[in-house]
């Protein structure tokens, strides 16, 4: 009867589970960085729309001088 020999030695187990967590660690900070990237472009996109609406605010009438200036 011919007998099945497993091609995996222990030594090969352990070797195989390190390169699966190599891969996991490896694809955990591809994510880190696509999410922190994703957040990156986000608060610059806020950044200029708030930038946009302060400069149009700047050109607004300021309501508050005009209520707190000095009665004449």
């Amino acid at each position: 009867m011919l007998q099945r020999q497993s091609t995996y030695l222990p030594n090969d187990s352990h070797n195989l589970l390190a390169l699966h967590q190599v891969a996991y660690d490896f694809r955990q900070e591809v994510n880190y960085r696509e999410a922190f990237e994703e957040h990156c472009q986000w608060y610059y996109a806020q950044a200029q729309k708030h930038q946009a609406e302060l400069a149009s605010m700047e050109k607004d009438i300021s309501l508050f001088a005009w209520f707190s200036r000095p009665r004449q």
